[in-house]
């Protein structure tokens, strides 16, 4: 959103864009050029004023001209499909006429609303005996023109980031007509980008009530079930799909992920090599296939995969990251220098970036550089950042709320009230804090499924808080004191019915999703005879391999020392309110103390959620189950101190994470 004291100067560029193109409409061509110079004097850079310039230099015939123009803006503005589509009118004009198609196709590409782009597609396909890509543009051209003119112009908006007014567009058409299918889909797609997914969630089965044959509703609301963790639901929208088209990539890509998340990694695999089959220079194929391999235990065949990742997209950051975050993966001295060489680079994409830095840290830390590693690290963190727009006074603001709401009283009077359901075993903590080696050591009893970190407390947290509204009071956690016994209960009933999806029939299961520790009030309002286990690891070295560690979502508090600091601080402070406020509920499990003493942590463990003994715990690096997160490699081998004590190879650089943890950096908390 724009400031105050910039206001102003947009408000006279937008006058002045509005001027340009009432003279190019006029066919004042030279007119509208001088104008839209004048206006980039002021305004250097800007899109749209560019745009208008190789515009009015095509209009005098100045077609060299243009297409400098139309260089110096892809510098600024790359995906900016009107400028592929003016290129594309350029060299039509002189008679290229495959730089012109290939031009067109770049433009719908990025904005598939341009039906100027169609239309020259299908005239220069048909003209060149591309036959089937002429059919497939007069077609778009045919779809766009039966649209009406606001959703189509919505379309274009959105394609170019101006989702503002697209949204003010779509809602005052939808106001009138209430079924449009295509209008609801676009206003969809602006929740997606605007991160409101129960909205466009909504919106698409609204849609798909209208109109059950619309592929496209369905892809995109598969999608939105996916981001949503609802894996159940996409895997289903996905087969619904391919019953009407076997063999389409993006349908069986759905299905591959949807079954990953659902645990389900042996058929998942068996599709993302099928389409490999298809696809040999697919680099996301083979980046999937080496996270389920990983995830199965199968380290040769994990390695290989992300090796061929990279060997197809020789600057596919996450690849190289992906090897590194194996934990027990080395590089070479080749491969170091040309990960480095690719991250200097000027062109490379800031993900592919970000990734990059992260694997040269873990690189360079196996090699005992660890100057030169942490600055790797924190370049990685600080672009990261940048990406993410963490707001620590917004956590921090419902964390202390919980501590209000969550009073010894009000859970005391509401004692036994929930579903009565004995099953879930809740590992909470930080990330990185040992939590995945007391997951692995009760999945390895008779009694307890492994499942994953678990998605349904965050969603039962966001249907109780409902659609946040601009600058009023979060309804969670206060709504807590208006539920009634029995939606307490229905609450718990849901959750235990929505897990099912990823248990194998013990009586007991796990979900280590480490964030519930801020909703344990809640769970015990709906689960009051679950299982809480708080794993803890020492502040510094928490909070040191969290700084080191790039995760694939969420976890925004992690790319920053001061955030990390104020995190474990404000978890420590939260878990000492449970403590006093349910009494006995919370097993603490101290990391340092469970490796030295393995055998007396066990028991611990499992005396505290009513398990017999069995050596199987003891033996847990021999269980055979899917690990989905990055200590999955470190669980597979007997216990060992390797990285307890890593970040004292740090420490010279550390001071500002033991200056912001304060009295919690000297020892256990």
């Amino acid at each position: 959103m724009a400031t105050t004291a910039n206001r102003p100067l947009e408000e006279f560029v937008e006058t002045q864009i509005r001027h340009v193109r009432t003279l190019l409409e006029a066919r004042r061509f030279q007119d509208a050029l001088d104008a839209a110079l004048k206006l980039l004097e002021s305004a250097a850079g800007n899109r749209d004023a560019l745009y208008l310039v190789a515009v009015a230099q095509r209009y005098l015939g100045r077609i060299a001209d243009a297409l400098r123009t139309l260089e110096t803006l892809e510098g600024f503005h790359a995906d900016f499909g009107r400028l592929h589509q003016e290129r594309g009118h350029c060299y039509r004009l002189v008679g290229e006429t495959a730089s012109a198609i290939e031009c067109y196709r770049r433009a719908v590409a990025a904005n598939g609303s341009l039906a100027a782009s169609w239309r020259a597609l299908a005239e220069l396909c048909r003209a060149t005996g591309q036959a089937a890509e002429a059919e497939a543009a007069a077609g778009e051209v045919l779809r766009l023109a039966q649209l009406p003119p606001p959703v189509v112009a919505a379309a274009g908006m959105i394609a170019e980031g101006d989702l503002q007014r697209a949204e003010q567009l779509l809602r005052k058409f939808l106001r009138v007509h209430v079924e449009h299918v295509e209008a609801m889909r676009l206003l969809a797609q602006i929740g997606v980008k605007l991160e409101v997914l129960d909205d466009a969630e909504f919106l698409l089965e609204s849609a798909l009530q209208f109109a059950p044959e619309h592929r496209a509703a369905r892809y995109e609301y598969a999608l939105v079930l996916a981001q949503r963790h609802k894996h159940a639901g996409a895997l289903a929208e996905a087969e619904k799909l391919l019953a009407l088209e076997p063999r389409n990539r993006a349908f069986r890509i759905i299905q591959a992920n949807a079954l990953v998340g659902l645990g389900r990694q042996e058929p998942a695999l068996r599709i993302f090599r099928d389409l490999l089959a298809d696809s040999t220079q697919a680099a996301d194929l083979y980046l999937s296939i080496g996270h389920a391999e990983k995830t199965l235990g199968h380290q040769a065949q994990a390695i290989e995969a992300y090796r061929q990742a990279a060997a197809v997209r020789p600057d596919f950051g996450d690849a190289y990251w992906s090897l590194a975050n194996l934990k027990t993966y080395r590089f070479d001295e080749d491969v170091i220098e040309r990960m480095r060489l690719l991250e200097a680079g000027d062109s490379i994409p800031p993900a592919d970036r970000f990734h990059l830095c992260f694997a040269l840290g873990k690189a360079l830390e196996d090699h005992g550089r660890y100057e030169q590693s942490f600055r790797y690290y924190a370049r990685g963190n600080a672009l990261k950042k940048v990406e993410c727009g963490y707001a620590a006074d917004v956590l921090e603001r419902s964390l202390r709320l919980q501590i209000r709401v969550c009073s010894g009283e009000f859970l005391r009077t509401r004692a036994g009230l929930g579903c009565p359901d004995p099953a879930p075993i809740f590992v909470v903590g930080l990330p990185r804090s040992g939590s995945t080696l007391i997951e692995q050591i009760l999945a390895s009893h008779s009694q307890v499924d492994g499942t994953a970190e678990l998605p349904e407390i965050p969603q039962i947290v966001q249907l109780l808080a409902g659609r946040e509204v601009k600058d009023a009071p979060p309804r969670y956690p206060s709504v807590l004191r208006e539920l009634p016994p029995e939606r307490l209960r229905e609450l718990g009933e849901k959750y235990i019915a929505d897990t099912r999806v990823y248990r194998s029939g013990a009586a007991y299961f796990i979900d280590k999703m480490p964030n519930n520790f801020r909703h344990l009030g809640l769970i015990r309002l709906i689960l009051p005879n679950a299982k809480i286990i708080d794993a803890r690891r020492d502040a510094m070295a928490c909070c040191f391999s969290n700084f080191k560690q790039l995760f694939a979502s969420g976890q925004e508090f992690t790319y920053g020392i001061e955030d990390i600091a104020r995190y474990y601080r404000l978890y420590v402070e939260l878990m000492e309110h449970w403590d006093a406020v349910l009494p006995g509920r919370v097993l603490r499990v101290r990391h340092e103390e469970l490796i030295e003493d393995l055998e007396g942590g066990v028991r611990r463990l499992l005396d505290y959620c009513g398990l017999d003994f069995e050596p199987a715990c003891l033996e847990y690096y021999k269980t055979e189950r899917g690990i989905r997160t990055a200590s999955s490699e470190q669980v597979r081998r007997p216990i060992n101190r390797d990285g307890v004590d890593q970040w004292r190879h740090y420490e010279p650089w550390l001071a500002p994470l033991r200056e912001a943890l304060g009295s919690l950096a000297a020892g256990p908390a």
